[in-house]
């Protein structure tokens, strides 16, 4: 039977799993059109240290073709970086085998596995700066805390010059080659700024905090063996130079127009909006999405690369459409800096909708430039040139944070 493992150095085995038909993550939170991986790695030198497992779905298979790859009890350690389930999902199974074996991982990380699992394994709790011998190479434990949640760490291998960086640095991203510079880098990247933008935002300053230190180690690194898609191989530093401009209040020249709409009336004022944008800046990107048809991590990330945004509904029932409404409360938690927004709708009676949107754009942290506009009914001749006034207007509002 041929082994699913991937030599990655002389002492660095991955043991992983590639998930070709994971669609959605976080339960349905995060879409995953490209698959994902689960990177767990083997080490041998004097001692045996494990890093991270699969995702509990994968827990028999991944144990089974480990014990292809070494005998269990020669394991002598194990290292969790972070307890989430789909790293930390075939302990269970594991630890059946190997009941006694150490689990390095910080006192966070001690607290949430057992909150998980109910189980009181070998914990041994680490710190930042702690190192642990394992005979040619020690492994150098660096605390990420709330990078993305309260437990999470990384891993440095000395002799080897290896990160291995947990959720930093990854991407849901399916691929058997394994490195950077063996897959399609326009994928590749799309699926790195996604997962920066809808996980990672919320914690940008300490994002940046964390590289610092990490680089103020000065610590050679010719690999980072991510927890998701590919290792970066090709020229490491690429990503955490993406990653800290990623942190600095990121934004491109773009503005996104984000509606839904029920008779077209808002499409049709959406489309005369980014038409005045246009007329006044030819270079500045506009996309226009439907909320209610696109993807919502993929809206996010528009949002992300935006420096401003202008969001339209109708008004339904008092309200704004709920493709909006879904959409805003993930935009909330992001916590977005330094951008835009504008409002529009059109509406039969009540017209209530961009009183409302402004009021939620305003609690996501987006700076109004106006009160928005609004339309009775479907817009005429007249109301579409206004349109288009609005956009030109707000091609000059909506200026770079930079």
């Amino acid at each position: 039977m041929s082994k699913m493992s991937k030599k990655i150095t002389n002492k660095v085995t991955w043991v992983g799993k590639v998930d070709w038909e994971l669609k959605t993550f976080h339960g349905d939170e995060y879409s995953t059109m490209k698959g994902s991986s689960y990177n767990s790695y083997l080490i041998r030198d004097k001692k045996n240290v494990l890093i991270d497992t699969v995702w509990t779905p994968f827990d028999k298979e991944f144990v089974k073709n480990l014990k292809e790859e070494i005998d269990l009890k020669d394991i002598d350690y194990i290292i969790c970086n972070h307890s989430e389930v789909d790293h930390s999902g075939a302990f269970v199974e594991l630890m059946r085998e190997i009941p006694d074996t150490p689990i390095y991982c910080t006192a966070n990380g001690a607290k949430i596995m057992k909150g998980h699992y109910h189980k009181d394994w070998n914990f041994v709790t680490v710190k930042t700066g702690e190192t642990l011998d394992i005979g040619e190479s020690k492994l150098v434990f660096v605390e990420a805390p709330m990078l993305h949640w309260p437990d999470s760490m990384m891993t440095y291998m000395t002799g080897e010059n290896i990160l291995f960086s947990n959720d930093a640095f990854g991407q849901h991203y399916a691929t058997e080659s394994l490195y950077n510079d063996a897959v399609d880098n326009c994928e590749l990247f799309e699926e790195a700024i996604k997962y920066y933008a809808n996980i990672l935002t919320p914690y940008s300053k300490l994002v940046i905090k964390k590289i610092h230190e990490v680089l103020s180690f000065n610590l050679p690194v010719d690999l980072i063996c991510t927890s998701h898609g590919v290792i970066w191989k090709d020229n490491p530093a690429q990503i955490i130079e993406k990653y800290l401009e990623w942190a600095d209040n990121y934004q491109e020249n773009q503005i996104t127009i984000i509606y839904d709409t029920m008779w077209n009336s808002t499409r049709t004022m959406a489309e005369a909006i980014a038409a005045g944008i246009q007329e006044v800046d030819s270079q500045v990107r506009v996309k226009l999405i439907n909320a209610a048809k696109e993807d919502k991590n993929d809206i996010i990330t528009e949002i992300f690369k935006s420096k401003g945004i202008v969001v339209g509904s109708p008004t339904v029932n008092n309200r704004y459409l709920h493709s909006l409404g879904g959409l805003l409360e993930m935009v909330k938690g992001l916590r977005f800096q330094d951008k835009y927004a504008a409002t529009f709708g059109s509406y039969g009676w009540g017209g209530e909708a961009v009183k409302l949107l402004n009021a939620d754009l305003e609690e996501a942290g987006f700076k109004l430039v106006d009160e928005g506009i609004k339309n009775m009914w479907v817009p005429d001749k007249d109301a579409i040139e206004t349109c288009k006034e609005f956009g030109k207007k707000l091609a000059v509002e909506f200026k770079p944070n930079k």
